[in-house]
């Protein structure tokens, strides 16, 4: 089994997401590939195509602002196969108010490439959900995915309209019949100038809700 771990990056890293990357257990034959570059979506289409060209069973999306558990591979492969999933995602958190898991309950993209969506405030803790929509900061995929994707779209991530670059993958992936799970056992933090972990948004809903009162 053949994994590709996909980080599409800046010309620098924060030190906790390389700490997290230098513990991650590996799944079978892993290799890292970096496409440093200031277009995320270029970015996650020369990673897609290295994928591809290297015969990669799967690919592990890990965004370089991300802190994650050393099993975070381990338990989404294991939850993959167990379930059999094509694509699965770790939780993670805005960086910025309201603080909100960056999920999409719903998507829908028109004719004139306006989206339409709606968001999780809330999201089912004791099991897996399916969701229309995911940031790509850990995500796990099938490459069949990539080459189905591919086959119809000629494409992956590049935006449609102004529809972000992971939104549109999720859209054009959906339209090949594709569904996309969220794991609230994946929890990841999401670094800037504090790391937004569930602990932290959850202290945070608890305030606002406190005010509300």
């Amino acid at each position: 089994m053949n994994v590709l771990i996909a980080v599409p990056s800046m010309d620098s890293v924060p030190a906790v997401f390389a700490q997290s990357l230098s513990m991650l257990k590996k799944v079978g034959d892993c290799a890292v590939a970096f496409q440093i570059g200031s277009l995320v979506y270029d970015s996650r289409n020369n990673l897609a195509k290295h994928a591809l060209s290297m015969k990669a069973d799967f690919v592990l999306w890990l965004d370089s602002d991300m802190m994650f558990e050393p099993d975070t591979l381990e338990r989404m492969m294991a939850k993959m196969e167990e379930r059999d999933l094509d694509i699965i995602s770790g939780i993670y958190y805005r960086r910025r108010h309201p603080f909100s898991p960056v999920l999409l309950k719903k998507l829908s993209i028109d004719e004139n490439y306006f989206a339409n969506y709606e968001n999780y405030n809330s999201y089912p803790k004791d099991d897996i959900f399916e969701v229309e929509g995911i940031g790509f900061g850990c995500v796990l995929m099938r490459s069949d995915v990539l080459f189905d994707v591919a086959a119809q779209y000629k494409d992956w991530f590049s935006p449609l309209g102004r529809v972000g670059e992971d939104l549109s993958f999720c859209w054009r992936a959906r339209q090949c019949g594709y569904k996309i799970y969220a794991d609230p056992e994946i929890q990841l933090g999401h670094c800037g100038s504090q790391i937004i972990t569930k602990g932290f948004y959850e202290a945070f809903m608890k305030q606002m809700k406190e005010k509300e009162k």
